[in-house]
Order: C-alpha cells, then sequence, then structure tokens
C-alpha cells in the first residue's frame, strides 16, 4: 500500500520483471484509489487503470470517449499514489494525433504510470466491446506508436499497442496492424475482441513471436471467457480484468439501497458490510495517527 511517507520501490522494472515471468500477469481493473488499493491488498501484483470504470464513475456515462486526457491522467496520478504495485493505464487514442500522443505519454509517465495501452480508434473512441466502432489507418497508427516510443523518458515504460480493426475489418487486418504496431516499437500487442476461442488462438500462433500479447478478459464482453490455463497455454502475458471490480460494486450498491428503500435503515445490510474499524484500517487511518503523534511537537 503507498504510505504517505513511504519510498516507494520503483514500479516499472518490475511489471517489466513480471512480464518477462513464466506466468501470465493478472491485472484487475481499478476505476480509482479505493478499488486499486483493495486490487493491491488481495495479493495482485498489477493494477490495470480501465477507461471504462473511469468514465462510469467519473461521469455516469458509458466509454465514448467523453473524457479528456487531464482527466485520465488525474485519475492514474491518484491511482499510483495509492499504491506501491504498477499501475497500467488505458491511454484511450493517445487524445488526437501523433503530437498529442507525445504529450500523453510524458504527462503518464510525470504521473507515475508503469505503461499505457493506446489504440486505433477514431475519436471519439467506444469501448472495445461496444459496437459501431471505426478505426484510422494502419499509416496513422504507426506514427502514433513511434511518436510514444519516442516520447518516453524511461525505457522501462511499456507501451502497449491495441487495435479494434478486428470488429471493422476482420481479424486478418487486425493482425496485421498488430505485426506494423510491432514494428514501430510497441513492447506489447493487444488485439481487441477476438469474438471465439479459434480466433484468440490465431491471433496466439500469428503474433505471439513477435512480441508479448495481452487477453482482455472482459467481463461481459465479446471475448469468450477462456480459463487461465487456457491462456497461458496460448502463450498470452498480460490478462486484464478490466470492468469486475465495477460490476461488483455497483451489485454492491444496489443491494444495499435495496435494504435501506425497504426498511428505511440500513441494518439488515450491516452484516454484509465491512465494519467502520476495518474501513478506516483499510484506508490508512492507522498511518495518519502514528504520523499524527510522531509530528505533534511535543
Amino acid at each position: 500500500m503507498g504510505n504517505l511517507l513511504s519510498s516507494p520501490v520503483p514500479a516499472r522494472p518490475r511489471l517489466r520483471s513480471l512480464l518477462a515471468g513464466p506466468d501470465p500477469v493478472l491485472a484487475p481493473g481499478a476505476y480509482d484509489a479505493l478499488s486499486a488499493r483493495l486490487i493491491e491488498q488481495a495479493g495482485f501484483d498489477v493494477v490495470y487503470m480501465t477507461g471504462f470504470g473511469t468514465t462510469a464513475t467519473l461521469t455516469g456515462r458509458p466509454d465514448v470517449g467523453l473524457l479528456s486526457a487531464t482527466e485520465m491522467v488525474d485519475n492514474a496520478r491518484r491511482i499510483v499514489a495509492a499504491v506501491d504495485v504498477p499501475v497500467i493505464a488505458d491511454a484511450d487514442t493517445g487524445y488526437g494525433n501523433a503530437i498529442n500522443v507525445v504529450r500523453t505519454i510524458q504527462l503518464h509517465e510525470q504521473a507515475g504510470v508503469s505503461g499505457v495501452h493506446l489504440e486505433d480508434q477514431v475519436m471519439p473512441k467506444k469501448c472495445g466491446h461496444m459496437s459501431g466502432k471505426a478505426v484510422i489507418s494502419t499509416k496513422e497508427m504507426v506514427g502514433k506508436i513511434e511518436a510514444a516510443v519516442a516520447a518516453r523518458r524511461d525505457p522501462d515504460f511499456v507501451i502497449i499497442a491495441r487495435t479494434d480493426a478486428a470488429a471493422v475489418e476482420g481479424l486478418g487486418a487486425a493482425i496485421e496492424r498488430a505485426r506494423a504496431y510491432a514494428a514501430a516499437g510497441a513492447d506489447l500487442l493487444f488485439v481487441e475482441a477476438p469474438r471465439t476461442e479459434a480466433d484468440i488462438k490465431t491471433v496466439a500462433d500469428e503474433l505471439g513471436g513477435l512480441a508479448p500479447l495481452v487477453f482482455n478478459w472482459a467481463e461481459g464482453g465479446r471475448t469468450p471467457p477462456l480459463p487461465l490455463e487456457r491462456i497461458a497455454e496460448l502463450g498470452y502475458r498480460l490478462v486484464l480484468f478490466p470492468i469486475g471490480t465495477l460490476l461488483a460494486a455497483t451489485a454492491g450498491i444496489r443491494t444495499f439501497l435495496d435494504t435501506l428503500r425497504r426498511d428505511g435503515t440500513p441494518s439488515a445490510a450491516l452484516p454484509a458490510l465491512p465494519a467502520f474499524d476495518e474501513f478506516t484500517d483499510l484506508v490508512g487511518l492507522p498511518e495518519i495517527n502514528e504520523l499524527e503523534q510522531r509530528f505533534a511537537g511535543e
């Protein structure tokens, strides 16, 4: 957990080391600092800042490109400050052309993020598992990836190239785009929303030798929910679980509010909730109490 006065262990080399390890790296989605803390406390080594969840929690709206670069980076900065594990952030399309991508990469580096993924959708983008997407040309996206690689100042900062072309141009076109993005310098390749296990295997067979691959285990999305053993067998290195925490929180809040509405008080819901003291411990009150004593000036 990111303590107020601790000197954090550099996260970016740790992410590189994890990605080079023998097992897939699991990265649940965090939509805010609290969900990120819960992910870290559950024992996961990487936090993924979900753009879908960030949009939903900041605006109450769907993931259709409503947030700006600064709003997304601000959320990433708060998440990074809350945890000690590496954070990978959704950087959407880079928020403009290749020059905008340069600034996007620099802002995320300054925020302490360990890596981002950039996608080849037309702005305003849509969630990768929604219909109605459009993609820019391969040439334009190659320029964006090249700009991202040139912009980073820390060589351990991870750049993930995502293509949404499978739903628009077909899986073969998406694979060819991913090849071009690898040649442009992307560290990992992310073919979004393959529709069948055969498609998932084709992606692995065609691209696995070029760069480590990302599998987006989008809860309720269009990609089949493969077992982790099969994902590992196919050679995927990074597995994202983008919205499960958001859906779980939504379900929990609904249940609580239903009880409150029905009974007029939340008493019946309290046994299923964390105790007050447990929650204040979770968010770091013991550290605050210790620092208050340390700096009391007496």
